[in-house]
């Protein structure tokens, strides 16, 4: 690296960041995160009850599940569905969390 005689010196130094510790606690984070955990859990648990169980009757397809069965295929399902929810659930309650901040100042 050439560098001029009348140049600053070049630091190697990395600025620290501001610590988020603030925005996230402000914000609820763990708390929506975990409303949005709790929430995507029960609806995959119903989902699935009620499709594996039979719950409201009798499925009128005739498809065939390989390798993991229908209670596999469906638990499967079941797990996108609980993360699915719950990413959607705390990011809502993060946004209202955003917007009762921005009103308060």
């Amino acid at each position: 690296m050439i560098r001029d005689s009348q140049a600053a010196p070049v630091s190697d130094d990395v600025p620290e960041r501001p610590p988020a510790g603030g925005l996230v606690e402000a914000l609820d984070v763990k708390r929506n995160a975990a409303v949005g955990a709790a929430v995507g859990v029960a609806l995959a648990v119903a989902a699935y009850l009620v499709r594996v169980f039979e719950l409201l009757g009798p499925f009128a397809g005739t498809r065939q599940f390989p390798v993991l069965g229908v209670g596999g295929w469906f638990l499967l399902l079941a797990f996108v569905l609980a993360s699915a929810t719950a990413l959607l659930v705390a990011t809502l309650l993060t946004l209202v969390s955003v917007y009762r901040l921005a009103r308060e100042a």
